[in-house]
């Protein structure tokens, strides 16, 4: 990005299926362009496990972060993790992921503009929702917990996935989509977001 205007910085976000089926998509949209940010790659599709496999291990790392995470989780709240293995733990993990966004239709977006990542990650909030912020999306509109996805035995529900970082999206954009999907165009509202000088608003 060095060589980028920070505006050209792009995220990658899926409505998982539980946001579809509750009508959240103009929502989330309206959220993601309030701030000024500008959609553009938008589809929408029914998934693959395989899809949601390659989507999940784009980082090498993923599986022993996530098992990580998960046990240390379990031991915080003072349970007994089902293993001290962490990539056993994310095996369990990564099948309930496949069960869960492939289980209907999902909508997948790029958008972009400055601290795109950063920004999208702060609307729509802490990957449980029962610790999200008010005014963040899971925060406002999901009421799930690790809690109740470990007693169930199934994923957190919780509307969306969004990019962690300028890498992974980079990563995921060029998984879910292809080049000539993503479309460069300018809107009006940008030279008030970024243009040096507001000339032209007075005649």
């Amino acid at each position: 990005m060095a060589d980028k205007h920070h505006k050209e910085e792009r995220t990658f976000v899926i409505i998982k299926p539980d946001g579809v089926q509750r009508s959240l998509i103009g929502e989330v949209i309206k959220r993601y362009e309030k701030i000024g940010l500008k959609l553009v790659g938008l589809k929408m599709g029914v998934t693959t496990p395989d899809m949601v496999e390659k989507h999940y291990t784009l980082d090498p790392e993923w599986m022993r972060k996530t098992g990580e995470k998960t046990i240390a989780n379990y031991k915080k709240k003072g349970q007994e993790p089902p293993s001290e293995d962490p990539l056993e733990i994310t095996k369990v993990v990564l099948e309930s992921l496949k069960r869960y966004i492939t289980s209907g239709p999902v909508i997948m977006m790029v958008w972009q503009g400055a601290h795109a990542v950063g920004i999208v990650r702060k609307l729509t909030g802490a990957t449980e929702p029962l610790s999200s912020d008010v005014g963040t999306i899971r925060g406002d509109f999901v009421l799930d917990s690790y809690v109740m996805s470990d007693v169930a035995g199934r994923a957190v529900r919780n509307i969306l996935h969004a990019s962690g970082t300028v890498e992974e999206a980079e990563d995921e954009i060029k998984l879910w989509f292809k080049e000539d999907e993503l479309i460069n165009y300018r809107l009006i509202q940008e030279a008030i977001l970024y243009d040096v000088d507001l000339d032209g608003i007075l005649e």
